[in-house]
């Protein structure tokens, strides 16, 4: 993500929540990548569903999130996951 994809990003956060605020991530990874999502939400319960194929799992999180500065972390820790697509 460029410099200004960021601010721009960081610009809607902003606007949308108030924080601290309940944020939802949802991931797609192929199959045997869940372990490396799941590691982002230690704490939290996540919801999983396979691709009809198999191939895909998309993994959801729902997190009370403290600012934009702690989700715009967890999207670059999850940009370092190999074929993964954030939504």
């Amino acid at each position: 993500m460029s410099a200004t994809d960021k601010s721009s990003f960081r610009e809607k956060l902003d606007q949308i929540h108030q924080w601290p605020s309940l944020y939802m991530f949802k991931f797609i990874v192929p199959k045997g990548k869940e372990d490396e999502v799941r590691l982002l939400f230690p704490k939290n319960v996540l919801t999983e569903k396979q691709s009809r194929t198999g191939k895909y799992v998309s993994i959801t999180a729902k997190v009370m999130m403290s600012s934009t500065d702690a989700v715009m972390d967890i999207y670059e820790k999850a940009s370092e996951i190999e074929e993964l697509i954030a939504l």
